[in-house]
């Protein structure tokens, strides 16, 4: 892209008019279908790369990006059960999917079987194609209400919660997933045994994090259990924990036989991972590295959508954690970082993200090698509340 269509995109958006979407033929088209489709129900996805559900990070706008750079499939963030809180703010927002392609993936959170079935209910109606359960989440918010992955140290309610949610779910054709941890801690992983009962209530798939609520996200992933639950079920299974690289991509697949991969914390600040990966698996060749510019487009239209869907005051300050994820490693990255966090303002905010990639564009085409993370930056997560259970 040439400096003049990127001043031309600048003045386009002052004016209040259309940006236009560019695309960089060496890398942004290089997306492909690299891994084989596969279903969820009556629902045909593109490829097996996933993108997480994350409490704060995986709203509309951060989806529909991991989607347009080689996500086949986005769940949205965690949406409680409590009937009280559906028609807040928080959870309206996270239930908006204006614009979204297919299939709609809801995640549900609770300790209540009749309340876990009444939420999905109530998110078909609002037009959920999938329900995904939560027994994953390690935060002790959640945990300490035993929702997310607490319910694994509950057997028999975590398996009528699945019971409950499929026969609220099936008469509609909707399927139901879930998404769990290996066990509650290292004496006690129950992954197996819980898959096992969780395909008999007619789990569609399963998606499992290789640690134990325990570990939070401590240590390393271990894949062996994941393994495990794949040769113990005849549904999908779908791996998560540490899948950083298309290399890790590559020998986690082996490791486990899963059906589909799912990727959180390292699409934070860099979505193109999906389209790395796919090509990787694919050819066996990485990718160039994204171009600053290119970039430069995909953060300031992220931006643009996530103002329209938190408004001026908290559409800047929960933008702070995408643009720090972005810049992490590159150089000048933190202080700009730093400063930017003083903008108050979207004009000056999106101006500033726009200044900074210009002055990196001036000394490189595409992205650099990033720098080991500063401690400030080595984990940037959106707080959880008690809407989140």
């Amino acid at each position: 892209m040439t400096a003049a269509r990127l001043a031309e995109d600048d003045a386009r958006r002052k004016r209040g008019g259309p940006v236009r979407r560019h695309y960089n033929r060496a890398s942004f088209f290089s997306t492909t279908r690299s891994t084989p489709p596969m279903r969820i129900g009556p629902h045909l996805l593109v490829n097996s790369l996933f993108a997480a559900p994350m409490a704060g990070v995986t709203d509309r706008p951060f989806r529909q990006l991991c989607r347009q750079l080689g996500a086949g499939y986005a769940v949205s963030e965690m949406v409680t059960s409590k009937r009280e809180l559906w028609n807040s703010l928080k959870t309206s927002r996270r239930a908006d999917h204006e614009g979204e392609p297919g299939p709609i993936a809801v995640q549900i959170a609770g300790t209540s079987a009749q309340e876990m079935a009444e939420a999905a209910a109530y998110n078909i109606d609002r037009g959920a194609q999938i329900i995904d359960i939560n027994m994953g989440c390690p935060a002790k918010k959640v945990c300490n209400k035993w929702a997310g992955s607490a319910l694994m140290q509950d057997e028999t309610l975590a398996i009528s919660i699945a019971r409950a949610v499929v026969a609220a779910s099936a008469p509609r054709g909707v399927p139901v997933t879930l998404k769990m941890r290996t066990g509650w801690c290292q004496a006690h992983r129950n992954a197996v045994t819980l898959a096992r009962a969780f395909e008999q209530e007619g789990i569609a798939m399963l998606t499992v994090h290789g640690r134990t609520r325990e570990q939070g996200y401590k240590g390393q992933a271990e894949y062996d259990t994941i393994a495990a639950v794949k040769a113990a079920v005849a549904v999908p299974v779908v791996a998560n924990g540490d899948i950083d690289s298309p290399e890790k991509a590559r020998e986690v697949l082996a490791r486990t036989g899963a059906d589909a991969l799912m990727i959180g914390r390292a699409a934070q600040g860099r979505p193109w991972i999906f389209r790395e990966i796919g090509h990787f698996l694919a050819t066996g060749e990485h990718l160039a590295p994204p171009l600053v510019a290119e970039v430069r487009r995909l953060l300031l239209a992220h931006l643009e959508d996530h103002y329209a869907l938190y408004g001026e005051f908290t559409g800047v300050r929960s933008a702070r954690k995408h643009i720090g994820w972005y810049v992490t490693g590159l150089p000048g990255g933190e202080a700009f970082r730093r400063q930017m966090n003083t903008l108050e303002d979207s004009a000056a905010q999106w101006q500033a993200v726009a200044d900074y990639f210009d002055a990196l564009a001036a000394h490189a085409d595409r992205l650099p090698e990033r720098a080991a993370a500063p401690a400030s930056l080595a984990a940037i997560e959106e707080p959880h509340d008690a809407e989140d259970a």
